[in-house]
């Protein structure tokens, strides 16, 4: 039997955590009859991307993302052009996809997920003219991604930190919505559309999202008073903003968003900035990946 070639791109400050030594754990729990194992580290925002191309060359079948949710949408944009098979080991802030999809939090019980193989296809979907694979967005949440990218605490709490100072002065925008030809006007303090149901840290935005239903959530969270924040966060952490007051979710293929200027919008959690007009739709069954044996 023929081993595959695999890769390990790993992002050495993703999520706050050392990971110096994940090659040695990945040496000693990897399965060598099957698997024969290379390793690259990045060194700057879009050195993931730029290795997954190269790899395109070197014969390797299988690409692991060792990071969170920003490296995963760097590599697996490349393994979808090049139709290999993405692997993650989840070492970010949030780890929203590899959550969605089980794959465990523990290092090693990662490796074991891939030494199983279990290859599933799943949606990806764009935005505008960028790849995402788990959430992307508008509103509050982009706006604290585009703080957050230049503060040096990273992880968690740096984040919940920041989201606190933020929120108090956050002002909700009015947009124009498209989904599948029927049109809306929200006024939101975030506008987030999902692939999966969670933002990270097991924060729910869309419950009820699935990445094999040809589908995206357009999740708006309307205007509230800031004393209802606590009411959101419970949805979020308990999976019911499906049925809350403060969350309409809108389920569609192609979408259209028109807001009143250009401004934040974060892509799988990385901050960019785009124009007036945002156009998103679904790719259906396009990532090949590895996750657990189950049913998604």
């Amino acid at each position: 039997m023929s081993k595959s070639n695999i890769l390990f791109i790993i992002n050495p400050i993703s999520g706050g955590k050392d990971k110096l030594k994940i090659p040695a754990l990945i040496d000693a729990h990897l399965d060598r009859s099957k698997f024969n194992p290379n390793f690259s580290f990045t060194e700057y925002v879009g050195h993931a991307s730029e290795i997954a191309e190269e790899a395109a060359n070197k014969n390797f079948d299988i690409i692991v993302a060792v990071g969170g949710d920003g490296t995963i949408n760097e590599i697996a944009t490349k393994v979808i052009q090049q139709d290999k098979i993405l692997g993650i080991i989840p070492f970010g802030s949030g780890n929203g996809l590899a959550r969605f999809l089980k794959i465990p939090m523990n290092t090693v019980a990662a490796i074991k997920v891939i030494n199983d193989c279990n290859v599933e296809i799943i949606d990806t979907a764009k935005f505008n003219d960028k790849c995402f694979f788990n959430m992307a967005g508008m509103g509050f949440d982009a706006h604290i991604s585009s703080v957050f990218a230049g503060n040096k605490s990273r992880g968690l709490t740096g984040y919940l930190k920041l989201g606190l100072t933020e929120v108090l002065n956050y002002k909700p925008q009015t947009y124009r919505i498209n989904v599948d030809g029927t049109d809306y006007v929200r006024k939101a303090f975030v506008i987030s559309i999902a692939n999966s149901s969670q933002y990270g840290n097991n924060a729910h935005i869309a419950p009820k999202a699935s990445v094999v239903d040809g589908l995206l959530d357009v999740c708006i969270v309307k205007e509230f008073p800031m004393y209802k924040l606590p009411v959101l966060a419970y949805e979020m952490l308990s999976a019911r903003t499906d049925r809350s007051k403060i969350v309409e979710i809108i389920k569609g293929k192609n979408i259209k968003i028109t807001r009143s200027q250009d401004d934040a919008i974060h892509i799988d959690g990385e901050p960019f900035f785009m124009g007036k007009e945002i156009s998103v739709s679904i790719v259906p069954l396009s990532l090949n990946i590895i996750i657990p044996n189950y049913e998604i």
